[in-house]
């Protein structure tokens, strides 16, 4: 199976890519290498990290139709696996611009072509941010979302209108992932893991939002790579389905089990809960569960110290 995989130099992109690649599917990769954050990783994903794996490498933005009409035009693609994306929710409030021209214009253009070239398939990042101000817990898909908290949010529940109304006009079959704080090796530098990780090993003195009572659902990247597969192999209507570990973990236990794997204690600046933020995720996985065969296995003291046997190899510390 030949797929076309957005956002292959990213964090998710890039273990998902290694996972297709292992399955031996033909897999090409489009990313715009943007400085959101320091190239160089994702640049070292592709070389190092998907070293020895044969792919189809593209340099391009998914916001440039006469780049994407060429990849279509050029290639038999069978099915779309759409993780490209401006990632951040506190990025938005300084750049919606970003937002709106990556995340809605570039995932209607890829609609778009799939529209006029095939195939009739997406599989697209979606994000648990789409729940906003819920207080019900656990986040089932059923609920209500009308109350985002930032223009994150915004434009991924726009996706999944777009993907509804792709659906319903023309057909394209998809599946929307609503991933909770993934997390692991190859992760982000502006996520909380990788900053916290750096700045203890440095000295120097982290943020801790919401005086440390945030709660996340923090979910392992091999855990939700197997969504993604799973996903992929089971594209059919228009679904939308939460990928997350199942169980929420404080944001202080969290540092906590980073201290204890890197022996150091790390010197905390409290501070209020930000602008967008949310308090507390947590997602109920019963319909991806029975429906895709999603079973996550990853606890966060394995994937942090995972994530951190991989940052003090990569560091070279």
């Amino acid at each position: 199976m030949t797929i076309l995989l957005t956002g292959i130099a990213g964090f998710i992109g890039s273990h998902t890519a290694k996972k297709l690649l292992e399955r031996g599917h033909k897999v090409i990769g489009i990313d715009n290498f943007n400085d959101y954050y320091d190239p160089k990783i994702k640049e070292d994903r592709i070389k190092t990290f998907l070293s020895g794996f044969d792919f189809d490498l593209l340099r391009g933005d998914i916001t440039d139709n006469n780049f994407l009409d060429k990849v279509f035009l050029s290639n038999k693609i069978d099915i779309i696996c759409h993780l490209a994306a401006q990632a951040g929710v506190r990025y938005s409030l300084e750049n919606p611009g970003v937002y709106i021209n990556t995340n809605i214009l570039g995932t209607n253009n890829i609609f778009e072509m799939a529209r006029k070239h095939g195939p009739n398939k997406i599989v697209y990042a979606s994000s648990s941010s789409v729940y906003g101000g819920n207080t019900k817990m656990p986040f089932s898909e059923i609920d209500d979302i009308g109350s985002p908290l930032a223009l994150y949010a915004v434009s991924k529940r726009t996706n999944e209108l777009q993907a509804k109304a792709y659906n319903h006009l023309f057909g394209i079959n998809s599946i929307g992932l609503r991933f909770f704080t993934v997390y692991g090796p190859w992760g982000r530098p502006d996520m909380a893991l990788f900053k916290f990780t750096e700045a203890i090993l440095n000295d120097r003195p982290i943020d801790v939002f919401n005086m440390g009572n945030h709660k996340r659902d923090f979910t392992y990247i091999d855990d939700i790579v197997s969504g993604i597969v799973a996903a992929l192999d089971n594209c059919n209507g228009c679904e939308i389905y939460n990928l997350g570990y199942g169980s929420p973990t404080s944001l202080s236990d969290y540092i906590f089990l980073i201290e204890k794997r890197l022996r150091r204690e790390a010197r905390k600046n409290y501070l209020p809960l930000q602008p967008g933020d949310v308090e507390q995720t947590y997602a109920d996985i019963t319909k991806a569960r029975n429906k895709l065969g999603f079973d996550p296995k990853v606890k966060p003291e394995e994937g942090i110290n995972n994530f951190i046997d991989w940052y003090l190899d990569y560091n070279k510390i």
